[in-house]
C-alpha cells in the first residue's frame, strides 16, 4: 500500500516511545501509535511531545499510523 492511499488525519503527539514510536490524540479522539515516515527521518525532522501533525492511516488497521508530515507553529 502506497502512502497516498493512506487516510489523513490531524493530530497532537501526546506521549513518545521507545523504538521510534509516537501516540498520537486525534482530532476525531481516537488514540494511536505511529511512526515517522522515511523522508522524515532522512531530513532528520524532530518531532516533541506537543506538536501537531498529519498521520496517514491504513483504512485496514486502524489502531496505527505514519506521520507525514509536521506543521509549523506561528
Amino acid at each position: 500500500m502506497s502512502r497516498e492511499d493512506l487516510i489523513k488525519f490531524e493530530g497532537k503527539v501526546s506521549d513518545i516511545t521507545g523504538g521510534g514510536n509516537y501516540v498520537v490524540f486525534l482530532d476525531n479522539g481516537m488514540t494511536i501509535t505511529a511512526r515517522i515516515s522515511g523522508k522524515m527521518k532522512k531530513f532528520k525532522i524532530r518531532i516533541i511531545v506537543g506538536d501537531r501533525v498529519t498521520v496517514g492511516v491504513s483504512p485496514y488497521d486502524p489502531s496505527h499510523g505514519l506521520i507525514t508530515h509536521r506543521q509549523k507553529l506561528n
